[in-house]
């Protein structure tokens, strides 16, 4: 059997005395990144057996909100696209971009 080639991606989370996130950090040496402070991250993980997605959502208690409505709005729109490039559902894509659209005008984020 063939040597298989692995790849690792791993988060690093601070907390406080309530164990309340203070500092995240990240590492993924294949894409050049090593120990790099992030304010929020959310992880999905898709459950095969059991049909069914398994999350992790963590923000540190700096995370100002004007921030997590960015964040929020530029994960859907990441999601959009990641939608299309795995379904090639041209028709939900644009329904979901048309929501995006939506969601940043009514938090104000478009300029």
């Amino acid at each position: 059997m063939a040597n298989s080639i692995k790849s690792k991606i791993e988060l690093n989370v601070e907390l406080d005395e309530n164990r309340v996130p203070e500092k995240l950090f990240w590492t993924a040496e294949d894409g050049g990144i090593t120990n790099a402070e992030a304010k929020a991250m959310m992880l999905s993980v898709w459950d095969d057996k059991a049909k069914e997605m398994l999350r992790i959502d963590l923000w540190t208690k700096d995370m100002p909100v004007d921030d997590m409505k960015i964040f929020f709005h530029q994960t859907l729109v990441a999601m959009a696209n990641t939608f299309n490039r795995a379904t090639q559902d041209e028709k939900m894509t644009a329904t979901m971009k048309d929501f995006c659209d939506y969601f940043a005008e009514k938090l104000e984020l478009k300029k």
